[in-house]
């Protein structure tokens, strides 16, 4: 009966060790994109298109990396890609060298990136910065490049200067 008791304690032990390290939270990329998606809305390449006839107030940031943004990208977006989107949104120096102006928190920010996944990514980490009305655009790019493809901008510029290829696959 002595042996018994430490015998068990270990094994109790042991099973609330082992369970303490299974892992919490998404399993994968894709699991990880729903659970941000829950806490970011989505806007549609039309509602985005009506706010820009419009001339609605809002700030568009494409998070693709340099040289998928210069290739093409929707007009007035500012490249900011999700790699440092935290450490550029609140950088002053960042924006005067955009000659735009320091985001406020409740301003209108949508987010794009290729298909989607890191849009809704970066938005989340937006709104986890305190950013209040920040949205994705569903279906990033390619479905903006698809509904509308005479209405987009290249940066000839930097074209050819970064051939890094495409990032993240999304």
């Amino acid at each position: 009966m002595k042996t018994i008791k430490p015998i068990l304690g270990i094994s109790i032990l042991f099973m609330v060790l082992l369970s303490a390290c299974n892992r919490v939270g998404p399993q994968s990329i894709d699991e990880m994109v729903v659970e941000a998606q829950k806490n970011v809305d989505g806007v549609t390449v039309e509602q985005l298109m009506e706010k820009l006839d419009n001339g609605d107030m809002i700030l568009l940031i494409d998070v693709r990396e340099p040289n998928e943004f210069n290739a093409g990208y929707i007009p007035g977006s500012v490249n900011i890609p999700r790699g440092v989107i935290e450490f550029k949104i609140d950088n002053e120096a960042f924006w005067d060298a955009a000659f735009l102006y320091l985001p406020e928190t409740d301003e209108e920010i949508i987010v794009y990136c290729k298909k989607g996944k890191r849009g809704i990514l970066a938005g989340e980490t937006l709104k986890k910065l305190g950013y209040t009305k920040v949205s994705y655009l569903d279906g990033g790019w390619k479905k903006w490049e698809l509904t509308y493809p005479d209405l987009f901008e290249k940066n000839l510029d930097a074209m050819g200067h970064d051939d890094g290829g495409e990032v993240g696959g999304c």
